[in-house]
């Protein structure tokens, strides 16, 4: 395994977070809250709302406050940070990523993506999976050797264009 590149703390994957970020995670804690019970509370899946937590999804006026209620945050302050005026960033962060779970991610494409890609083009023809109009999904699959992490990657296929 390739040792992980030494990363300055001020460039680590959380600096850029817009600072209500904190807030977020914070209330969410102190009010013992998952993701996915906000996610039932504003009517979004759980890894759209953790995406918006971290600065990587738009949430729109209604769902800011309804963010707010959940939260007990003054709607003011989210809309102030994520308002109309803010756009997402969707960037992974330093490469490779230093964090193991998402070092875990980047290794699995690192080993399967050449065969991912085969059966994805052997089963649908020559083009991707939009991660635009994607669903993922986390599910824990009791194992009796451990528990097992199940990721869903639901996205549509877009073919290349012939011109």
């Amino acid at each position: 395994m390739a040792q992980a590149a030494k990363v300055p703390a001020n460039s680590a994957p959380y600096a850029d977070l817009p600072p209500i970020s904190t807030a977020l995670f914070e209330a969410k804690a102190r009010k013992g809250l998952t993701f996915d019970d906000v996610a039932k509370a504003i009517g979004r899946d759980e890894i759209w709302v953790a995406a918006a937590f971290y600065g990587q999804a738009k949430l729109s006026p209604d769902e800011i406050d309804s963010l707010a209620k959940v939260l007990d945050i003054p709607t003011v302050n989210i809309q102030n940070e994520l308002g109309a005026h803010w756009w997402p960033s969707r960037g992974l962060g330093p490469v490779p990523p230093t964090d193991p779970v998402i070092y875990r991610l980047y290794e699995s494409v690192l080993v399967y993506g050449h065969a991912i890609k085969a059966v994805v083009h052997e089963k649908f023809g020559d083009g991707i999976m939009s991660m635009i109009d994607c669903k993922v999904n986390v599910e824990k699959k009791p194992d009796p050797k451990g528990d097992r992490v199940l990721l869903t990657f639901d996205g549509k296929f877009l073919p290349y264009a012939k011109w």
